[in-house]
C-alpha cells in the first residue's frame, strides 16, 4: 500500500472521498463472525494454551508437518473456527497453525487497547513461545489482513509471502464515523448484558447476537465475560484508528514480499462504482493498490460472500498451495488465475495507476 493512505484528522468529519474509502473498508469489517456450522468435538476442547510472559495463554492450533509454517489470523469476532474448510486440507502438505486472539475461544483476554499492534505482538510471541519456528506465509481474513501486515513486519526476514482475503484496507477515522456504528451497538450491547448483576438469563434478549447457534460450552461461557467484549470492542475501535495508523507507517516496509489479494465478488459489487465510460469497482481498485504494494503482489476476484475461507475453501487452499510452493523454491509465486467476475480493464496503464480512494 501506499506509504501515504486515506486519513481523516481525529475529529474532523471525513471528506466524501474519505467517507467513501471508510464505507468500503468497513464492509470488510462487517460479518467476519459468520456462521461456521455446528460446533465439532475438537471445538470442545483448546489445542495448546501457550503461555505468555505475563501469565495470559493463547490458544494455538497446529497440525501437520512441512515448511514453510501457514499462520492463519481471522477476521473480527471469528476465531481459529473459522478456518475448519480449509487448514486440514492445507496441513496434508505442510505445517498450518490458526489461533485465538486474546479474548477469542480459548484464549486468555488480553490488556487494552486491542490494537493490531498488541495483536502483532501476541502472536509473535506465542509462536516463539510454542517454538513454531518460520519460515511463515501468513493468510489474513478481512481485518486480519492488517494484523498479517504487522506481524509480518515484525519478522520481514521470515515471512516469504502474505495471502489477503478480501482484506480491510487502512483508512483513519473516529469511531461513530467509521461505519462500524452496527457492530459497535452489538458488542455494546453485549458487554452490557455481561456487565449486569445479576446477569439476565441465557435466554434473555439481551444475549441476542452475543452467543452464536453454533457455540459450544466454552463459547457461551465466554460471552458472558465483560472482559470478552472489552476486548473486542478496544479492537473495533483500533481498526480504523490506531491499527490503521500502524499499517499506514510500515510504509515500503513489505515491498519485496510476495502477496495474493483475493476480492470477493459481493463486496465488489455491493461498493462504489467509480469512472463514467467503464465503471469500476473501488473494492477491486484498492485490493488491486494494495497488491501492487507488493513485489510481486497479484489481485483477483471470485464469487463469494466476505466470508471466503467458508465458501470457496478450494481458491484459498489454491492460493496458500501456491504461495508455499513458491517459498520452498525460493522463486517468484506464480500469477493467479483470472478473475471469476471482475469490473477491471486489463490496460496495464490504468493497473499502474488506480485512482485513489
Amino acid at each position: 500500500m501506499s506509504s501515504d493512505p486515506p486519513t481523516a484528522a481525529r475529529g474532523a468529519r471525513p471528506g466524501p472521498r474519505i467517507a467513501l474509502a471508510i464505507l468500503l473498508a468497513a464492509a470488510t469489517v462487517a460479518g467476519c463472525g459468520g456462521t461456521f456450522g455446528p460446533a465439532q468435538a475438537e471445538d470442545a476442547t483448546p489445542g495448546t494454551l501457550v503461555p505468555l510472559e505475563d501469565g495470559r495463554r493463547i490458544n494455538l492450533r497446529c497440525v501437520g508437518r512441512g515448511s514453510p509454517t501457514v499462520i492463519l489470523e481471522s477476521g473480527f469476532s471469528a476465531y481459529s473456527r473459522a478456518w475448519t474448510k480449509v487448514q486440514p486440507a492445507l496441513a496434508r502438505t505442510t505445517r498450518v497453525c490458526a489461533y485465538d486472539r486474546a479474548g477469542y475461544g480459548f484464549s486468555d483476554p488480553g490488556p487494552l487497547p486491542r490494537d493490531g499492534a498488541a495483536i502483532a505482538r501476541d502472536l509473535d510471541r506465542a509462536l516463539e513461545a510454542a517454538k513454531e519456528e518460520g519460515p511463515y506465509v501468513l493468510v489474513g481474513h478481512s481485518a486480519g489482513g492488517l494484523y498479517a501486515r504487522l506481524f509480518a513486519a515484525r519478522r520481514p526476514g521470515e515471512v516469504r509471502g502474505l495471502v489477503l482475503l478480501d482484506p480491510t484496507v487502512e483508512a483513519l477515522a473516529p469511531p461513530g464515523r467509521d461505519g462500524l456504528t452496527g457492530i459497535r451497538r452489538r458488542v455494546q450491547r453485549c458487554l452490557a448484558a455481561a456487565e449486569a448483576r445479576p446477569q439476565p438469563a441465557p435466554q434473555d434478549p439481551a444475549w441476542e447476537g452475543c452467543v452464536p447457534g453454533w457455540a459450544d460450552d466454552h463459547v457461551r461461557k465466554a460471552a458472558r465475560d465483560p472482559e470478552t467484549w472489552r476486548d473486542q470492542l478496544s479492537e473495533l475501535d483500533a481498526i480504523f484508528g490506531r491499527t490503521s495508523e500502524q499499517v499506514a507507517r510500515l510504509g515500503g516496509l513489505l515491498g519485496d514480499v510476495p502477496a495474493y489479494v483475493i476480492t470477493a465478488s459481493d463486496t465488489a459489487a455491493s461498493a462504489q462504482q467509480v469512472g463514467l465510460i467503464k465503471p469500476q469497482s473501488l473494492a477491486e481498485l484498492q485490493h488491486l493498490r494494495l497488491a501492487l504494494s507488493f513485489g510481486p503482489g497479484f489481485q483477483r476476484t471470485v464469487y463469494s460472500s466476505h466470508l471466503v475461507m467458508i465458501d470457496r475453501p478450494e481458491v484459498v487452499i489454491e492460493a496458500v498451495s501456491a504461495m508455499v510452493k513458491a517459498a520452498r523454491a525460493d522463486s517468484r509465486p506464480e500469477p493467479l488465475p483470472p478473475s471469476e467476475t471482475t469490473t477491471l480493464e486489463p490496460d496495464p496503464a490504468a493497473e499502474a495507476t488506480p485512482p485513489t480512494p
